[in-house]
């Protein structure tokens, strides 16, 4: 059961990574520090209070930018390296529960993070361009969101984590096909 528990809590930590970095780094590192779960070496960096103010300065400057048209598609850019880096980080931090193995973990949260971003970046132009840039702060702030209650569900009940990244992915693909439809999209 810890094997299963183990690789679903990897999967919506990275998943939530790919909607905002910093979110799960944070709530990773503050639950570790908080004794609620343990990181082996090398991940328990996480829980450092040095690399705690550094995520929360850089994510406080993610949070504020992405609210803002055009910058927010620059921070989406930078994110896809970011972001990626960090569910690789994430999914291999929690798949040594699993025994899976730390490559092999680090792959596969590149690939979770990297879809999820990919597909939010992929969504954010759209909207910037049917709405003129309001629907920004609205998709932005809901992206927050989903990305820390993803992180607190993929911590306390990762299956609930697992299947609302399955249900945001596919309600995503589904807008952004129908909003390609339409004459004149992007």
């Amino acid at each position: 059961m810890e094997l299963v528990s183990g690789l679903l809590s990897s999967l919506g930590l990275s998943g939530a990574a790919g909607l905002n970095a910093y979110i799960p780094l944070l709530v990773v590192g503050l639950l570790t520090r908080a004794d609620v779960m343990h990181l082996a070496a090398p991940y328990d960096l996480l829980a450092h209070p040095w690399v705690l103010l550094g995520i929360a300065v850089i994510g406080a400057l993610d949070f504020v930018g992405d609210k803002i048209p055009g910058v927010d598609h620059v921070l989406h850019l930078l994110g896809s390296v970011v972001s990626t880096a960090a569910g690789a980080i994430l999914f291999a931090s929690q798949a040594g529960l699993a025994e899976v193995p730390p490559g092999l973990g680090l792959a596969l949260g590149l690939v979770v993070a990297g879809g999820v971003h990919a597909t939010r970046t992929a969504v954010r132009p759209v909207a910037t361009a049917t709405t003129g840039g309001l629907a920004n702060p609205v998709l932005s702030t809901a992206e927050d969101g989903l990305s820390l209650g993803l992180s607190l569900l993929a911590v306390f009940l990762p299956v609930l984590a697992v299947g609302l990244l399955l249900v945001t992915m596919v309600l995503a693909y589904r807008v952004w096909k129908r909003v390609r439809r339409r004459p004149g999209h992007l």
